[in-house]
C-alpha cells in the first residue's frame, strides 16, 4: 500500500540467473504467472475470504474472527514479498502495476469498513483512511506525466501501524490489550494524515517542477526556430542597406583623392 506498485506481468517468463536477478533482456518475458503476480492473485482472493469469516455466526464469535485474522494476516504478509520480489527478479508487468495497489486497498478497505459496520471500530476513523489512500491514489495519477511519487519510510511505517491496529481490531481483545489497540490506531490514524499531506506537499513540488521544465523546453524550442530563421532575414535585408554605405565610402574616397 505504498507507493508504486512492483507486482509484475507479462510474455513467456524467465528463469533468474545465478546471483538471483534477470538481464535486461529478460525483464519483458516476465510470465503473468510468476510468484509476485501468484501472491498478489491470493491476496485478492483473501478479501472475501476474510469478510465471510469475520461476519460467520454474527461476527462476534472468537474463534471465526482468529480465523479471519489469519486470512488478513496472510494477505498482509504477501503485501512485503510481492514487492520485494517484483524488484529482485524483475518481475514488472501491466498486470501487477494494476493488480497490487487494488489488492494493498481492497485487504485494508475491507477490514476498515467491516469492523465499523460490526460497531467496533468508528466510522469516522475509517473515513479518515479511506479518504487518504483514494485522495493519494488519485493524486499520483494527477503528476505522472511529470514524475513518480516514491513511496516514503513514513508510508512504509503507516501501512505497518494500519495492518497491526486492524488485525488487533479483528481479534476479540479486552481488558490492557483493548485499550492497546485503540492507541495503535491513533498512531495509525496521526500517520496517515501525516504522510498524507507529505504526499501533497511532493506532488505540488513535482507538478511545478514538470511545469517549469516542460516552459523551459519550449522556450528553449522557440528560440532554436528563431536563430534557424534570423540569418536568413538578416542576408535579404543586408542588401538594400548596404548599397548607400559602400556609395557613401566611396565618394569618401573620391574626395580624398580630389584633395590631393
Amino acid at each position: 500500500m505504498t507507493g508504486v506498485p512492483a507486482s509484475a506481468a507479462g510474455g513467456s517468463g524467465a528463469k533468474p540467473v545465478r546471483g538471483g536477478k534477470l538481464g535486461t533482456a529478460a525483464v519483458n518475458q516476465a510470465s503473468l504467472w510468476n510468484i509476485a503476480n501468484i501472491l498478489t492473485m491470493v491476496r485478492l482472493l483473501l478479501v472475501p475470504g476474510f469478510v465471510l469469516l469475520l461476519f460467520h455466526d454474527g461476527g462476534y464469535d472468537p474463534v471465526w474472527r482468529s480465523f479471519a485474522w489469519a486470512a488478513f494476516a496472510i494477505a498482509m504478509i504477501t503485501d512485503l514479498f510481492d514487492g520485494h520480489l517484483a524488484r529482485a527478479y524483475n518481475l514488472v508487468t501491466d498486470f501487477g502495476k494494476i493488480a497490487d495497489p487494488i489488492a494493498d486497498k481492497a485487504i485494508m478497505g475491507a477490514a476498515l469498513v467491516s469492523l465499523s459496520v460490526l460497531g467496533d471500530l468508528p466510522w469516522w476513523i475509517t473515513g479518515v483512511i479511506l479518504a487518504r489512500e483514494l485522495g493519494i491514489t488519485l493524486m499520483r495519477f494527477w503528476v505522472i506525466r511529470h514524475a513518480v511519487i516514491p513511496a516514503s519510510r513514513g508510508g512504509k511505517l503507516k501501512t505497518l501501524a494500519q495492518g497491526t491496529a486492524a488485525g488487533m481490531y479483528v481479534l476479540v481483545l479486552t481488558g490492557p490489550l483493548a485499550t492497546l489497540r485503540f492507541w495503535v490506531m491513533m498512531v495509525a490514524v496521526v500517520l496517515t494524515v501525516v504522510t498524507g499531506l507529505d504526499y501533497v506537499r511532493q506532488a505540488v513540488v513535482l507538478r511545478r517542477k514538470g511545469l517549469a521544465a516542460e516552459r523551459a523546453a519550449a522556450e528553449r524550442a522557440a528560440e532554436a526556430v528563431e536563430a534557424l530563421q534570423t540569418p536568413a532575414g538578416t542576408a535579404v535585408g543586408a542588401g538594400p542597406a548596404a548599397g548607400p554605405a559602400s556609395g557613401q565610402a566611396a565618394e569618401a574616397r573620391d574626395a580624398a583623392e580630389a584633395e590631393r
